[in-house]
């Protein structure tokens, strides 16, 4: 059996860096994946997708030094689906992505510098 997912997309967030009372350092990131398609009266359309990244141990290190908002990312790991109950009572259910490989495909793009400027006499 397997379970491993493939996503290219672009990083959503600056990743947050989380420690465990182990001291295991976990780095999630969000990452926007967008298919385009034609519908039914053949108009581009596109769907974008956010997916939760979980990176741990050397993977999580790598994401929280080297990734920015805006960059793309190709990861590749497994779908790992969790359930709790709030304290409502009621039954929750997430899905993320934990990463066992990422590789960086390209930078954010950085701001464009402000001109100066000109001064009034």
């Amino acid at each position: 059996m397997k379970n491993t997912v493939t996503l290219v997309g672009f990083v959503g967030n600056n990743p947050e860096v989380r420690n465990t009372q182990w001291g295991s350092a976990i780095t999630s990131v969000s990452l926007a994946t967008t298919r385009s398609f034609k519908d039914s009266e053949s108009n581009r359309q596109t769907e974008t997708e956010w997916h939760r990244i979980t990176c741990f141990n050397g993977v999580g290190k790598c994401v929280a030094e080297h990734v920015a908002k805006g960059a793309m990312i190709m990861v590749t790991g497994r779908i790992h689906y969790t359930k709790w109950t709030d304290q409502n009572g009621t039954d929750r259910y997430g899905c993320e992505i934990i990463a066992e490989q990422v590789d960086f495909l390209a930078k954010a793009k950085e701001a464009a510098p402000e001109k100066p400027k000109k001064r009034r006499s």
